[in-house]
């Protein structure tokens, strides 16, 4: 096995997951990510711990839950971590299994680069950016977040509480995505409106060519307007047949100052002076829309207005 890829493994399970000998520790993943895979069973072993390994068909769209056998076998487990080509992130199985006091993480699209390249950041930097976004956003009602290029959308998050990805996930219960870093919230269902264009990249689709223009009424994307890359977009929503699936389902603020814009989501949205909205599901978020799917959307150099106060200018921290 590749000595780089088991370097990063040792990142994930020692650093980041804190993998204990004994602990039944389960990795999920899938046919096209199985390379990835087996390093961090492999890593899993070499600390003692009660590996399992699952490999299963890769989903067909982010948010797709695994198969029942899977589902049912991470409630049972003290530790996991899930590279797939497609998020497992935002599935009522990843849910429960956090809800049974599981801690671990997903890895979306990860690649063989991003797993070597971007598993090296130091995370305690990471932590301190989360800690004052998250201070900044606490007890707060009322978001703005507009760009020169047309995005002026307002939604509320009264109530909703703020969730951080720092990657330190030793906590029973606790989880996050590797590469980690951003700070996230699920708004209140019915309060967005406006308009977003999304600039950088989108879930499942990569680097946009042009912008994707996406009219918020109510809540929800009332239409969408581009490119063939909105129209492949247009299609994910459509294949769901849900209205849920175009609930503005969360407001993200990326926080990883080594995270490159790549056109894979699981690093873009990570990106330190961006943020991100994504369409559908956020019931794992605090939210209560299930819609079986979670799209977001990466807009670069935003303006970021809560409750008046500018957090972020063009991209640039204010806090």
């Amino acid at each position: 096995m590749k000595e780089e890829y088991i370097k990063a493994a040792e990142t994930a399970v020692k650093k980041c997951l804190g993998v204990k000998p004994g602990e039944k520790f389960l990795v999920i993943t899938d046919t096209e990510t199985k390379e990835i895979g087996e390093s961090l069973f492999q890593v899993g072993i070499d600390v003692g711990a009660e590996a399992i390994l699952t490999i299963m068909r890769p989903r067909t769209r982010h948010g797709e839950e695994p198969s029942q056998p899977i589902a049912e076998m991470w409630k049972t487990v003290d530790v996991f971590i899930a590279p797939t080509k497609y998020s497992l992130s935002h599935t009522q199985a990843r849910e429960k299994a956090t809800e049974k006091g599981a801690r671990g993480a997903t890895m979306p699209g990860i690649t063989p680069e991003m797993f070597i390249e971007t598993l090296s950041v130091d995370y305690n930097i990471i932590r301190e950016h989360n800690r004052r976004m998250k201070m900044a956003l606490s007890g707060k009602k009322n978001v703005r977040v507009i760009t020169e290029l047309g995005t002026d959308i307002t939604l509320n998050i009264e109530g909703r509480e703020i969730y951080t990805d720092d990657g330190i996930l030793h906590e029973k219960g606790t989880f996050g995505n590797l590469p980690a870093g951003e700070v996230f919230v699920a708004p209140v269902e019915g309060t967005a409106d406006g308009t977003i264009v999304v600039d950088g990249s989108f879930a499942a689709i990569g680097l946009l060519s042009e912008p994707i223009k996406i009219t918020v009424k109510n809540g929800f994307a009332t239409e969408i307007e581009g490119g063939s890359e909105a129209k492949k977009l247009k299609e994910m929503l459509a294949s769901v047949d849900k209205k849920e699936a175009y609930n503005i389902a969360e407001l993200g603020i990326g926080t990883n100052f080594n995270a490159k814009l790549v056109g894979n989501i699981l690093e873009d949205e990570k990106v330190y002076k961006t943020v991100h909205l994504a369409l559908g599901d956020n019931s794992t978020i605090g939210g209560k829309t299930k819609a079986g799917i979670h799209l977001d959307g990466l807009i670069k150099k935003p303006t970021l207005i809560v409750d008046g106060e500018i957090l972020i200018e063009k991209g640039e921290w204010k806090i």
